[in-house]
């Protein structure tokens, strides 16, 4: 096996990274106690509530009968068979073993008022055991000291525990809201969260150079996802302030151009798009089905427009997949292929940051670990330099905490804007000037509490 060149480099960054990262964990975050313990409470009782409403209708008591016991609302595999043998309802969605699905996606497809109450007591119990308790579990003196790790993932990016920093709900608003409320900057000061924009198919343009994806990323005024949903759901344009053509973007970003860039298929795809996030069934569709349009629902338009089944849609994918291959982003799929080869014939893959990743791997893993590794250590260089200059110039300023692309800092007001400018120069600037192999202009967007407020009370912030 050859010797990466730049393996000292990567060393340097993990051992940088711990020290830098030990600081952050050992500044911590301030909690309210005294708000996470009466959430908490308030949650137990809704629960309860839920459970009882629940405990009352003909839905559960016909599913006890059938059951000839008490049935277990957490159990996938009771809740299927009632659903699908008993009740003989049509999946939305299938497992991969053929059987009808009770994820969250399936549970909401089929919109039955007891099973929307069942997800809802699943989610308020998942906010009370896995967050709010963690953060009551966790606080010493009113902080908590999430600790954050650098040796656990095999693609060599973070992770964090005790509590899970990185992991406090952002899809769900109302789950996140709810969390972030306890969450406190120092007194008198205010929370700072800087997170990259688009990192990772930034780096992925870095490792493929792929023409016209170098095309997106140089002009800011180009948007990648609104083009390839226009594409998708065959619309004849895209407005991302308009909260729905939003969600379809968002469904395009993470549900298509992601999962494609990283190895994915149309199938798959498919599922994503149309039932995770357009919340169509599996099967024909109906009016009035789908999330909202502007005008109607997904399946209103997407029908008028001649696609009227999920099967109908795979299929439209299948193509709109072919031409992602062999029109748009041709030249990216020649480097995932000479990826995959290299590591076929070596046994291992070296990152650009000088790490490498080795042992059983299949295509996807292949095409997925440099860039997660390598977008990370983007921000690991960051969050290493900024702690650097916040100790040098003996800053009041703390860094206290990463979550996935993103540093939060637990800020002073008089030091507000120079930290926001010192901030976005070492993660725009400094950053691409120390690795050349970065040839895309980076960015970042922040988001500020006021003073004394929770991370709940974040907005936007420009300096």
């Amino acid at each position: 096996m050859t010797i990466n060149p730049k393996t000292k480099q990567a060393y340097d960054l993990i051992h940088k990274g711990v020290l830098a990262f030990t600081r952050a964990e050992s500044q911590g975050m301030r909690i309210d106690v005294e708000y996470a313990e009466k959430k908490k409470a308030r949650l137990t009782k809704k629960i309860e509530r839920l459970e009882n409403q629940l405990y009352e209708t003909k839905f559960y008591r016909h599913w006890q009968h059938h059951s000839k016991s008490k049935p277990n609302i957490n159990s996938g595999t009771q809740l299927a068979y009632y659903l699908y043998n008993i009740k003989n309802l049509e999946p939305p969605k299938q497992t991969e073993s053929g059987k009808g699905s009770t994820d969250d996606e399936s549970l909401k497809l089929l919109n039955i008022p007891e099973l929307n109450d069942i997800l809802e007591i699943k989610k308020l119990k998942k906010v009370r055991d896995t967050y709010l308790d963690a953060f009551l579990r966790e606080q010493v003196h009113g902080y908590v000291h999430p600790s954050f790790n650098l040796h656990l993932v095999r693609t060599f990016r973070s992770s964090s525990d005790h509590p899970n920093f990185q992991n406090i709900p952002r899809r769900d608003e109302e789950a996140m809201k709810t969390c972030r409320k306890a969450l406190y900057p120092r007194p008198g000061h205010q929370l700072l969260e800087v997170d990259y924009s688009a990192l990772e198919v930034k780096i992925i343009t870095c490792y493929s150079q792929d023409p016209n994806l170098l095309k997106y990323m140089n002009n800011p005024a180009s948007d990648m996802h609104a083009d390839m949903a226009k594409q998708i759901f065959k619309l004849p344009n895209l407005n991302k302030h308009i909260p729905e053509h939003k969600v379809l973007r968002d469904a395009t970003k993470n549900g298509f151009v992601f999962p494609e860039f990283y190895g994915d298929y149309y199938k798959n795809c498919a599922e994503g798009v149309a039932c995770r996030w357009g919340e169509l069934p599996q099967s024909k569709w109906k009016a009035g089905q789908g999330i909202k349009m502007p005008e109607g629902t997904l399946a209103d338009h997407l029908i008028e427009k001649g696609i009227k089944s999920y099967s109908q849609f795979e299929e439209h994918l299948k193509d709109i997949e072919e031409d992602f291959k062999t029109s748009r982003f041709p030249d990216h799929i020649r480097w995932e292929k000479h990826w995959w080869a290299a590591y076929q014939k070596y046994g291992y893959i070296d990152l650009k940051t000088g790490f490498r990743c080795s042992g059983v791997m299949n295509r996807k893993k292949i095409v997925n670990y440099p860039v997660q590794g390598a977008a990370f250590h983007c921000l690991l260089w960051s969050f290493i330099e900024i702690d650097r200059i916040m100790r040098e110039e003996k800053w009041d300023t703390r860094i206290i905490g990463q979550v996935h692309d993103s540093i939060v800092l637990d800020a002073h007001p008089d030091e507000l804007h120079k930290v926001a400018k010192t901030v976005r120069r070492v993660t725009c600037e400094d950053l691409p000037k120390a690795w050349k192999w970065i040839i895309v202009p980076l960015s970042v967007d922040m988001d500020l509490s006021g003073v004394d407020e929770s991370w709940a009370e974040k907005k936007e912030f420009i300096c």
